[in-house]
């Protein structure tokens, strides 16, 4: 049976135009059965028939009160959490998915090219990936810097574009681990072409992988 994942899109702030592109590649990459839904309802529920919970470009409060403690039991007792791009910019009243997802959202330049740098290659999510990585987005600065409590992945070179706030050290991707559960996050994925794009579509599949553990799962 194909690991199951719950890819949560609802949004109460900015809507990305992206997210039905998105949900598309996630139905294509890999071998996952995709339940797709915007129903806060949907986490209240018992989570664990799915290999990972996906936040993909969530905004605003999105959840219940009985879906924040779904979610949160969820990751405690070992399952796989991801978020895409503006699940940093979710929940900012629920101080505990700050905790699990890293740091929140700030602000970002307009949507230009850039560099990414590759700081970890030991990763499924970054082992495709050349060094610098050429991309286009809104390269996210956030209101901490994640890389005390995470594992970086990815960072920006903001030389490589206009409108970095982060100065030097500005991670982008990263993973890390919440109770029994593991957390990945990338901050890309703002454009719909970004789920068209081999490179990117690698680095998603590499992170959901990874968070729901099905590499571990196929091996018992």
């Amino acid at each position: 049976m194909a690991p199951r994942l719950l890819v949560f899109t609802r949004t109460t702030e900015y809507r990305h135009e992206s997210i039905p592109a998105a949900v598309a590649a996630l139905r294509t990459l890999g071998d996952f059965d995709v339940t797709a839904t915007e129903d806060p309802t949907a986490l209240e529920a018992p989570l664990d028939a799915f290999a990972a919970v996906v936040f993909l470009s969530t905004s605003g409060e999105v959840l219940t009160p009985a879906g924040r403690d779904g979610l949160a039991a969820y990751a405690e007792a070992g399952g796989g959490f991801v978020g895409v791009h503006a699940a940093a910019c979710t929940e900012y009243d629920w101080p505990y998915y700050g905790e699990l997802l890293g740091a929140r959202f700030d602000r970002h330049p307009a949507l230009q090219p850039g560099r990414a740098v590759v700081e970890d290659r030991d990763h499924p999510a970054t082992r495709h990936l050349p060094a610098v990585w050429d991309f286009t987005d809104e390269w996210y600065d956030f209101r901490t810097n994640p890389r005390p409590a995470v594992r970086v992945l990815v960072s920006a070179d903001e030389t490589s574009y206009d409108g970095g706030g982060m100065g030097g050290d500005h991670p982008l991707a990263w993973c890390r681990e919440q109770g029994r559960g593991r957390v990945f996050y990338t901050a890309l994925g703002h454009t719909s072409e970004a789920y068209r794009d081999p490179d990117f579509r690698a680095h998603l599949l590499g992170g959901v992988t990874w968070a729901a553990r099905t590499q571990e799962r196929a091996r018992t």
